[in-house]
């Protein structure tokens, strides 16, 4: 007779296996960890770096709008920008006239650690993306979108 252990066999975990939810749940905790891993030398977050990035791309962008575009409220957006200010990767400046709105920019410093965050987003993509093919990825990412869209 042959013993098997818990290891040799797929453990029951019941009913919740077939929760979507919960299989995201699961997915977004390895994801997590390997971003957190890949980013340690870094010292952001991936809010941090997901603001550094839409600032990049849009320049002069407001807080406001970063908030919107990213779905996160004002004011975890701002606590963010006054973090990333603080460390001189992000500048405010007056919005067009309007004094009450601030247009953010990355400073030198910011547009330096945003490309080694970059460096760090592709390899984290690289090691996710390898589980699946091209046309995969896409419908993944239309899945996805479908839930937080």
């Amino acid at each position: 007779m042959i013993e098997t252990t818990e290891a040799d066999e797929e453990v029951d975990i019941g009913a919740i296996n077939d929760l979507v939810g919960f299989h995201i749940r699961l997915a977004y905790g390895v994801v997590y960890r390997h971003f957190m891993e890949t980013f340690a030398h870094l010292d952001l977050t991936q809010k941090q770096v997901s603001v550094m990035w839409l600032v990049s791309d849009h320049p002069g962008i407001g807080q406001s709008d970063l908030a919107r575009r990213l779905q996160m409220d004002r004011a975890t957006v701002m606590a963010i920008v006054n973090r990333l200010q603080a460390r001189d990767y992000l500048a405010r400046s007056a919005h067009g006239g309007d004094a009450r709105r601030r247009a953010l920019m990355l400073t030198p410093t910011g547009a330096v650690a945003l490309e080694e965050a970059r460096a760090a987003v592709l390899d984290h993509e690289r090691w996710l993306t390898s589980r699946f093919s091209q046309r995969e990825v896409k419908q993944l990412i239309g899945l996805l979108a479908r839930i937080h869209g």
